[in-house]
């Protein structure tokens, strides 16, 4: 059985974001909870979030025991890209790409 929870459009590059899942991937929940409440990134916030909520679906929906929770897979995708312009020097405009991505958390039950 698992339990899943997916972050759409999450207003942060998808390279910074990896940084900081990859931090969390193939851990126990407890010890991801506690990776990302420590962590000094300003999307760890974003993620513990997504975290929390698949616990709870795991926990609600999935009738999962929570302490052998572990993060099965944490996948982070490209989102829409926004593109907007910058004034620059004599008359001209640079483009400035507003990135997003989508983020999905996969948990499971150790066998342990």
């Amino acid at each position: 059985m698992e339990a899943k929870a997916i972050l759409r459009y999450l207003k942060s590059t998808p390279q910074k974001t990896r940084l900081v899942v990859d931090l969390i991937r193939g851990k126990m929940v407890d010890e991801a909870l506690t990776t990302l409440t420590f962590c000094n990134k300003a999307v760890s916030r974003d993620v513990l979030k997504l975290l929390k909520s698949a616990v709870a679906n795991a926990e609600n929906n999935k009738k999962l025991d929570v302490d052998k929770l572990y993060v099965k897979t944490a996948v982070v995708g490209h989102g829409p890209t926004l593109k907007r312009m910058q004034s620059k020097a004599m008359g001209r405009g640079a483009t400035v790409l507003k990135r997003s991505c989508h983020v999905t958390i996969v948990l499971d039950e150790s066998a342990i």
